[in-house]
């Protein structure tokens, strides 16, 4: 199967054709897949080389001229090298531009922590008016983009964060860009799996009496979705991200202030694992498998006494 990342310069690609408002800047990293692109439109894909201050920075012109830009590097690079960038020249000019990082929380263990991403989601989150995209699925990063992009759309300016990873679910869903998606029904808590996470939430939860949903767009967060799972099962809470933990703890809560309920957010730990490994083992040693998530689920599930199957 196709990564993500195989499908966003072809899908990049076609709406560089369509729409003369697209630009694709980037920063070496994934530059030959729009080689092209290029050839037709060498003056909408732009390599600016090693510099990723320059990479934000020229989306953001680009967007003052009234393009549509697309910026694409690892989410290192994107997010956290240039966060002034991202605050100032995006945020204070408020212009638009689509962010679409790759390598995720580990997905290039090798690189080490300097290609290493988990604190993205929640250091965009500092900034105001962000959307978010963390599909689950090729075939979701597909759709998603174009979302996020809207080619043919000339007001499009928003700001949107386009998370993809080599971990992917088996299958995709009908996403929206904008709900969460409600997989599987109970009554004893509500588990939201975001992205990637899905698959190894419903093994874990597999004979639980919960409600799980489905988040790909987590910014906005969809607190009529999770306010819906809350009053039709117990309000306990268990958010599984595929980033660091606790980011959405805070959403959560406020999606729920009025209702008594408990949160607990799984994800990437803080702790960094400086053997490097493989991606199926920074899963396990973060306790994001199946296994582990079953015994953490469980475990809080009982703590407010809601029976646990075995």
């Amino acid at each position: 199967m196709d990564t993500m990342r195989d499908r966003f310069a072809p899908a990049v690609s076609r709406m560089l054709d369509e729409d003369p408002r697209v630009a694709v800047v980037v920063a070496e990293i994934g530059a030959a897949a729009f080689d092209g692109a290029r050839a037709r439109h060498p003056d909408r894909v732009i390599n600016v080389g090693i510099r990723e201050q320059l990479l934000i920075g020229a989306g953001a012109g680009l967007a003052l001229t009234g393009m549509r830009p697309v910026v694409h590097t690892f989410a290192g690079f994107l997010v956290e090298r240039p966060f002034e960038q991202v605050k100032l020249d995006l945020g204070h000019q408020d212009v638009g531009a689509v962010l679409v990082s790759a390598a995720a929380s580990f997905d290039w263990p090798a690189g080490g922590f300097t290609h290493m991403a988990p604190g993205d989601v929640a250091l965009l989150d500092t900034l105001d008016g962000w959307t978010v995209h963390v599909p689950g699925h090729p075939d979701e990063a597909g759709t998603l983009l174009r979302h996020a992009v809207r080619p043919g759309d000339p007001t499009a300016d928003d700001k949107v964060y386009v998370r993809l990873s080599v971990q992917a679910n088996s299958t995709a869903l009908p996403v929206d860009g904008e709900r969460f998606l409600v997989v599987r029904e109970g009554r004893c808590g509500v588990v939201l799996a975001v992205g990637p996470m899905l698959d190894a939430v419903l093994a874990a939860t597999e004979g639980l009496d919960v409600t799980v949903l489905y988040a790909t767009t987590v910014r906005p967060f969809d607190a009529a979705a999770l306010r819906w799972s809350a009053e039709h099962a117990m309000a306990d809470v268990v958010l599984v991200e595929p980033y660091l933990a606790g980011t959405s703890t805070a959403a959560a809560n406020d999606a729920l202030a009025d209702v008594p309920h408990r949160v607990l957010g799984l994800g990437v730990g803080r702790r960094e694992l400086r053997r490097y490994g493989t991606v199926e083992e920074h899963v396990a040693a973060h306790g994001l498998d199946a296994g582990s998530l079953r015994e953490r689920i469980g475990a809080f599930l009982a703590g407010g006494r809601v029976p646990v199957a075995g």
